[in-house]
């Protein structure tokens, strides 16, 4: 079982930045894939960014550029520097754990953390 806390978000003006972290306990840290999903208003959860144990990153085409994902092995942690807010980035972002064993592949999830990006 793997336990993840979020934190970091907030309301910001658009153009503003936030940077989300996630504290991850219950496994070995440096084996797990990290994810970050958000889910706006009314819309679907969708994958944002992630990034596996050997430190391959990977974004949506829709955050490309303005998103960056990095983990700290040492200290269980990832986050989620996010660049030139957009009103459309107000979301509940949501980190996760990939895992591997036994042949297959388990998610865990945070409770969220919010963003809102207005002026």
């Amino acid at each position: 079982q793997v336990h993840l806390v979020e934190s970091g978000g907030g309301l910001v003006q658009p153009g503003g930045s936030l940077r989300l972290s996630c504290a991850a306990s219950g496994n070995r840290f440096s084996d797990n894939k990290m994810v970050w999903h958000r889910q706006a208003p009314g819309k679907q959860r969708e994958w944002v960014a992630d990034i596996t144990s050997g430190g391959n990153t990977h974004y949506a085409d829709s955050v490309k550029g303005r998103f960056t994902i990095s983990r700290d092995n040492a200290k269980s942690t990832v986050s989620l520097q996010i660049n030139s807010l957009k009103p459309e980035d107000t979301a509940v972002y949501y980190c996760g754990a990939v895992t591997y064993g036994s042949g297959r592949s388990t998610a865990y999830w945070g409770q969220g953390t919010q963003v809102t990006v207005s002026s």
